[in-house]
Protein backbone atom coordinates (compact mmCIF):
# COMPACT_ATOMS: atom_id res chain seq x y z
CA UNK A 1 0.00 0.00 0.00
CA UNK A 2 1.47 3.46 -0.62
CA UNK A 3 -0.03 7.08 -0.66
CA UNK A 4 -0.45 8.35 -4.25
CA UNK A 5 -1.22 11.48 -5.92
CA UNK A 6 -2.70 11.70 -9.06
CA UNK A 7 -2.09 14.29 -11.38
CA UNK A 8 -4.26 14.51 -14.22
CA UNK A 9 -7.19 17.37 -15.86
CA UNK A 10 -9.37 14.61 -17.36
CA UNK A 11 -12.13 14.47 -14.72
CA UNK A 12 -13.43 11.19 -15.97
CA UNK A 13 -9.75 9.87 -16.54
CA UNK A 14 -8.99 10.60 -13.15
CA UNK A 15 -11.41 8.81 -11.50
CA UNK A 16 -10.84 5.99 -13.33
CA UNK A 17 -7.04 5.71 -11.92
CA UNK A 18 -8.27 6.23 -8.16
CA UNK A 19 -10.90 3.80 -8.62
CA UNK A 20 -8.66 1.44 -9.98
CA UNK A 21 -5.85 2.06 -7.11
CA UNK A 22 -7.92 1.86 -4.52
CA UNK A 23 -9.16 -1.09 -5.46
CA UNK A 24 -5.55 -1.86 -4.74
CA UNK A 25 -5.24 -1.31 -1.51
CA UNK A 26 -3.53 2.49 -2.09
CA UNK A 27 -4.03 5.55 -0.46
CA UNK A 28 -5.19 7.88 -3.27
CA UNK A 29 -5.69 11.74 -3.24
CA UNK A 30 -5.88 13.80 -6.79
CA UNK A 31 -5.26 17.03 -8.30
CA UNK A 32 -6.62 18.62 -11.29
CA UNK A 33 -4.03 21.38 -11.88
CA UNK A 34 -0.70 21.84 -11.11
CA UNK A 35 -0.87 24.40 -8.60
CA UNK A 36 -3.18 22.10 -6.67
CA UNK A 37 -0.18 18.94 -7.35
CA UNK A 38 2.40 21.34 -5.72
CA UNK A 39 0.47 22.45 -2.93
CA UNK A 40 -0.65 18.69 -2.37
CA UNK A 41 3.08 17.42 -2.55
CA UNK A 42 4.62 20.51 0.00
CA UNK A 43 1.42 20.25 2.01
CA UNK A 44 1.46 16.35 2.70
CA UNK A 45 4.23 14.43 0.63
CA UNK A 46 2.61 11.31 -1.04
CA UNK A 47 5.11 8.24 -1.89
CA UNK A 48 4.45 8.37 -5.53
CA UNK A 49 2.95 11.01 -8.10
CA UNK A 50 1.45 9.85 -11.01
CA UNK A 51 1.57 13.12 -13.22
CA UNK A 52 -0.05 13.80 -16.42
CA UNK A 53 1.41 16.23 -18.62
CA UNK A 54 -1.50 18.48 -20.72
CA UNK A 55 -2.27 20.23 -17.61
CA UNK A 56 -4.70 23.48 -18.03
CA UNK A 57 -2.36 26.14 -16.18
CA UNK A 58 1.12 24.47 -16.46
CA UNK A 59 3.01 21.98 -18.83
CA UNK A 60 3.51 18.80 -17.27
CA UNK A 61 7.49 19.27 -17.80
CA UNK A 62 7.67 22.41 -15.98
CA UNK A 63 5.58 20.82 -13.14
CA UNK A 64 8.15 17.97 -12.96
CA UNK A 65 10.89 20.87 -12.74
CA UNK A 66 8.91 22.65 -10.02
CA UNK A 67 8.38 19.01 -8.24
CA UNK A 68 12.12 18.17 -7.91
CA UNK A 69 12.67 21.95 -6.23
CA UNK A 70 10.70 20.60 -3.34
CA UNK A 71 10.98 17.38 -3.07
CA UNK A 72 12.46 13.98 -4.30
CA UNK A 73 9.34 11.83 -4.49
CA UNK A 74 9.24 9.36 -7.03
CA UNK A 75 7.05 10.68 -10.07
CA UNK A 76 5.65 8.36 -12.28
CA UNK A 77 4.38 10.42 -16.35
CA UNK A 78 1.26 9.42 -17.32
CA UNK A 79 0.72 10.91 -21.43
CA UNK A 80 -0.33 10.62 -24.56
CA UNK A 81 3.04 11.78 -25.69
CA UNK A 82 5.28 9.29 -27.89
CA UNK A 83 7.82 11.82 -28.80
CA UNK A 84 10.88 9.97 -27.51
CA UNK A 85 13.23 13.07 -27.37
CA UNK A 86 10.39 13.90 -24.91
CA UNK A 87 10.85 10.91 -23.29
CA UNK A 88 14.40 11.02 -22.56
CA UNK A 89 13.84 14.55 -21.55
CA UNK A 90 12.03 14.05 -18.52
CA UNK A 91 13.41 11.07 -17.78
CA UNK A 92 16.97 14.01 -17.84
CA UNK A 93 14.92 15.78 -15.54
CA UNK A 94 14.07 13.47 -12.39
CA UNK A 95 10.93 11.60 -14.32
CA UNK A 96 11.17 7.80 -12.84
CA UNK A 97 9.40 6.22 -15.11
CA UNK A 98 7.04 6.89 -17.99
CA UNK A 99 3.63 5.27 -19.26
CA UNK A 100 2.00 6.35 -22.21
CA UNK A 101 -1.67 6.32 -22.52
CA UNK A 102 -3.68 4.42 -22.94
CA UNK A 103 -2.85 1.77 -20.89
CA UNK A 104 -3.81 -1.00 -18.55
CA UNK A 105 -4.70 -0.69 -14.79
CA UNK A 106 -2.29 -4.27 -14.56
CA UNK A 107 0.16 -2.07 -16.23
CA UNK A 108 0.18 0.77 -14.49
CA UNK A 109 -0.07 -1.05 -11.15
CA UNK A 110 3.28 -3.23 -12.08
CA UNK A 111 5.21 0.49 -12.90
CA UNK A 112 4.17 2.03 -9.83
CA UNK A 113 5.44 -1.12 -7.55
CA UNK A 114 8.93 -0.74 -9.58
CA UNK A 115 9.28 2.66 -9.25
CA UNK A 116 8.56 2.17 -5.34
CA UNK A 117 10.90 -1.02 -5.05
CA UNK A 118 13.71 1.74 -6.67
CA UNK A 119 12.65 4.02 -4.30
CA UNK A 120 12.58 1.96 -0.94
CA UNK A 121 16.07 0.77 -2.41
CA UNK A 122 17.83 3.89 -2.90
CA UNK A 123 16.65 5.79 -0.68
CA UNK A 124 18.37 6.57 2.81
CA UNK A 125 18.98 5.38 6.18
CA UNK A 126 15.24 6.19 7.90
CA UNK A 127 17.16 8.08 11.41
CA UNK A 128 20.49 9.75 11.23
CA UNK A 129 22.17 10.56 14.73
CA UNK A 130 25.22 13.03 15.15
CA UNK A 131 25.92 13.49 18.62
CA UNK A 132 22.90 14.80 20.73
CA UNK A 133 21.02 15.27 16.83
CA UNK A 134 18.13 12.81 15.73
CA UNK A 135 16.66 12.90 12.67
CA UNK A 136 13.90 10.84 11.35
CA UNK A 137 13.74 10.99 7.43
CA UNK A 138 10.48 9.54 7.32
CA UNK A 139 8.68 11.88 10.06
CA UNK A 140 10.66 14.38 9.05
CA UNK A 141 11.21 15.27 12.70
CA UNK A 142 14.52 16.24 14.73
CA UNK A 143 15.01 16.20 17.82
CA UNK A 144 18.38 17.82 20.13
CA UNK A 145 19.11 15.99 22.86
CA UNK A 146 16.00 14.32 23.48
CA UNK A 147 13.80 17.85 22.87
CA UNK A 148 11.97 18.13 19.18
CA UNK A 149 13.21 20.85 17.32
CA UNK A 150 10.18 22.81 15.40
CA UNK A 151 12.05 23.27 11.80
CA UNK A 152 10.73 24.51 8.79
CA UNK A 153 10.93 22.31 5.32
CA UNK A 154 13.93 23.75 4.08
CA UNK A 155 16.20 24.23 7.76
CA UNK A 156 15.00 20.42 8.11
CA UNK A 157 16.24 19.66 4.38
CA UNK A 158 19.59 21.57 5.18
CA UNK A 159 20.57 19.90 8.47
CA UNK A 160 19.28 16.54 7.20
CA UNK A 161 21.38 16.86 4.31
CA UNK A 162 24.65 17.87 6.29
CA UNK A 163 24.07 15.28 9.18
CA UNK A 164 23.98 12.64 6.82
CA UNK A 165 27.75 13.34 5.45
CA UNK A 166 29.06 14.47 9.06
CA UNK A 167 32.74 15.84 9.37
CA UNK A 168 32.72 16.72 5.61
CA UNK A 169 32.60 20.19 4.49
CA UNK A 170 29.93 20.72 2.28
CA UNK A 171 30.60 23.08 -0.44
CA UNK A 172 28.07 25.97 -0.93
CA UNK A 173 27.49 25.28 -4.69
CA UNK A 174 26.35 21.73 -3.59
CA UNK A 175 23.99 22.85 -1.11
CA UNK A 176 22.33 24.86 -3.70
CA UNK A 177 21.58 21.75 -6.19
CA UNK A 178 20.65 19.11 -3.97
CA UNK A 179 18.92 21.33 -1.28
CA UNK A 180 18.24 24.32 -2.83
CA UNK A 181 17.53 22.53 -6.28
CA UNK A 182 19.31 25.69 -7.98
CA UNK A 183 22.40 25.54 -10.20
CA UNK A 184 23.24 29.16 -9.07
CA UNK A 185 21.69 31.19 -6.06
CA UNK A 186 22.96 33.57 -3.06
CA UNK A 187 25.24 32.69 -0.77
CA UNK A 188 22.84 34.86 2.02
CA UNK A 189 20.09 32.81 1.15
CA UNK A 190 22.33 29.62 2.85
CA UNK A 191 24.20 32.17 5.40
CA UNK A 192 20.20 32.79 6.09
CA UNK A 193 19.25 29.59 7.17
CA UNK A 194 22.51 28.67 8.77
CA UNK A 195 21.77 31.25 11.41
CA UNK A 196 18.31 30.09 12.08
CA UNK A 197 19.02 26.56 12.64
CA UNK A 198 22.78 27.41 14.90
CA UNK A 199 19.62 29.96 17.14
CA UNK A 200 17.60 26.29 17.19
CA UNK A 201 20.56 24.37 17.92
CA UNK A 202 21.71 26.55 20.61
CA UNK A 203 24.79 28.26 19.45
CA UNK A 204 25.77 31.03 17.24
CA UNK A 205 28.58 31.20 14.51
CA UNK A 206 31.02 32.73 16.67
CA UNK A 207 30.51 29.65 19.19
CA UNK A 208 29.76 26.59 16.74
CA UNK A 209 28.91 23.09 18.31
CA UNK A 210 27.07 21.45 14.98
CA UNK A 211 27.56 23.60 12.43
CA UNK A 212 30.75 24.98 11.32
CA UNK A 213 31.70 27.63 8.79
CA UNK A 214 35.09 26.79 6.49
CA UNK A 215 35.73 30.28 5.03
CA UNK A 216 35.41 29.94 1.27
CA UNK A 217 34.44 26.58 0.96
CA UNK A 218 31.10 25.71 2.69
CA UNK A 219 29.62 24.07 5.73
CA UNK A 220 30.74 20.57 8.06
CA UNK A 221 28.20 18.95 10.29
CA UNK A 222 30.25 17.53 13.08
CA UNK A 223 29.73 15.87 16.47
CA UNK A 224 30.52 18.40 19.61
CA UNK A 225 33.84 17.38 21.63
CA UNK A 226 32.89 15.56 24.68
Amino acid sequence: MASVLVVEDDASLRAALIRELTARSHVVRSAGTAMDALREVTQAPPDVVILDLGLPDLDGGEVLKMLRGVSDVPVLIATAREDEPEIVRLLNAGADDYLIKPFSAEVLSARLAAVLRRAARSGPAATLRVGGLDIDLDRREATLDGAPLELTRREFDLLAYLAARPGRVVARRELLAEVWRQAYGDDQTIDVHLSWLRRKLGETAARPRYLHTVRGVGVRLSEPPA
